[in-house]
Formats: structure tokens, C-alpha cells, sequence
């Protein structure tokens, strides 16, 4: 599996298919693999003509680990996108993350608009601006000494997630330590790429799509129909939306 180094950080992704480039973004405590490969994204984007990039975030998968909450500032894991496409050769792209991913997308998005073709915000709604997504109580889980200890339900979720996917969970509690700042209402309004906001009508994480798609200036929303925010991932409502919102950008 082919990695590159921003700064320090050792970033491993994969580069798949030819056509239009789009990078995804995968969520806490996921993988690449996790997220993009075994929910069939990579294969059927790439039999949708694309080129299709992902990559394990840092702390994440196959890449470097790091115990210090500041090293996950939301921006600097932005910033992880911006460099695998500089990396790449790659100065614009359509952009999908899902959860953390997403926030991180939203950031990049604001930030520096130029990069972004469009971009696809997966399991979150007015969660990127109002506390949405997993805090401390998630935290508490990854450092308990097994699963058994953990009784708030969020918490036991997560830290299934954590152990099922063998993930370094010191490193996740640093990430989410580290990547709580929220983008402010005039951030995320200040978004003037083409954005899709796609969540599951169960998600109980992720916050409302349609609140966060009055904020954003032309954003659409696609309700993901009965799914929670780990099952929406690979729902077939969800790629088909996508696509078709691609399908726009050509």
C-alpha cells in the first residue's frame, strides 16, 4: 500500500481507477478499508468512471499514531487532504467524507475552496456546528480497560467499533480530544462549494441534514432512509445519490 509523509506523519492511502479524481475522507475510528473498500464505494465509483483516492487518517489504519491531542487539531487533519492531493498532482477534486471525515471536508471546503470540485458531507447534519458527533463519554470508553466497563451506550458503540476494526485506541482518544473544535454557523454558511449533506433518518449522531442545508448556501440534502450512523455507510440510497450528484459535476 503506497503512503507519503506530511511533515512527520507517515498518511497511507490507495490510488485506484482512471477518470475524474475523487478523495475520500473516512470517519472516527474507521479505516480506508473500513469505510470505502468493503462497503463496495471504491469499486463502484471506479465503474462510474473515477479515480478514486482514499486514505487511513492519521492515528488511523496504516498510518502514524500519535498520542498528543494537538497533533488532530481539525484544521491539521484537513490539512492531511490537501497534502495526499499535492502529493497526487491534483489541484481540484470532488471530495466525500463521512463523520469526522466530513468535518474535516467541511473544513478544507471553507478553507480553501479552490481545491474542491464539490463536496459530499456523509453521517453529518448541524452536528458540524452545534456538538454533534462522539465527546467524552466515547473517550472514557476507549480507555476503559474492556468493554465490559463501558455502560453508556455511545461509549459501548464506539469501542465495539474501535476493537472490531483493531485499532490503536490511545490514538483515537487523542483524535477526539483533539479534532472537537466545531466550524461556527458563518464558517460553514461561508461554504460556497456544491455541497451534498447525506444522513440516515435513524442517525442519532450525525444532527439534523435538512438544518444544516438551510445554513449552507445551495446545499442539497439526501435522507438515507432507516439508518443509524454506522449502518448508512453502505446503503445503496446513499451511493445512488451520490452518484447522481456527480453526475452534475461533469
Amino acid at each position: 500500500m503506497p503512503s507519503f509523509h506530511n511533515g512527520a506523519v507517515e498518511i497511507a492511502y490507495l490510488d485506484e481507477g482512471e477518470g475524474d479524481p475523487i478523495v475520500l475522507v473516512h470517519g472516527f475510528a474507521s479505516t480506508k478499508n473500513v469505510n470505502w473498500v468493503y462497503p463496495t464505494w471504491v469499486s463502484e465509483l471506479k465503474k462510474n468512471g473515477r479515480r478514486v483516492i482514499a486514505f487511513d487518517n492519521r492515528g488511523h489504519g496504516d498510518s502514524t499514531k500519535l498520542y498528543d491531542a494537538a497533533a488532530y487539531d481539525i484544521g491539521t487533519m484537513a490539512g492531511d487532504i490537501s497534502a495526499l492531493m499535492d502529493h497526487l498532482n491534483i489541484e481540484r477534486a470532488d471530495i466525500m467524507g463521512y463523520s469526522l471525515g466530513a468535518r474535516m471536508t467541511a473544513v478544507l471546503a471553507q478553507s480553501q475552496p479552490e481545491r474542491l470540485r464539490s463536496a459530499i458531507f456523509g453521517g453529518i447534519g448541524i452536528g458540524l456546528i452545534e456538538g454533534g458527533g462522539p465527546g467524552a463519554n466515547v473517550v472514557a470508553a476507549l480507555e476503559a480497560p474492556s468493554l465490559d466497563d463501558v455502560t453508556d451506550p455511545v461509549g459501548r458503540t464506539f469501542r465495539a467499533f474501535a476493537d472490531q476494526t483493531r485499532s490503536d485506541r490511545l490514538a483515537l482518544a487523542a483524535c477526539l480530544r483533539g479534532s472537537r473544535r466545531l466550524m461556527t454557523r458563518d464558517e460553514a454558511a461561508g461554504i460556497a462549494v456544491p455541497v451534498l449533506i447525506a444522513v440516515g433518518t435513524a442517525d442519532e449522531i450525525a444532527g439534523s441534514a435538512a438544518a444544516l442545508g438551510k445554513i449552507i448556501p445551495g446545499a442539497e440534502v439526501l435522507d438515507i432512509p432507516n439508518r443509524d450512523h454506522m449502518r448508512a455507510v453502505g446503503d445503496k440510497v446513499y451511493k445512488a445519490g451520490v452518484l447522481e450528484f456527480l453526475s452534475h459535476r461533469r
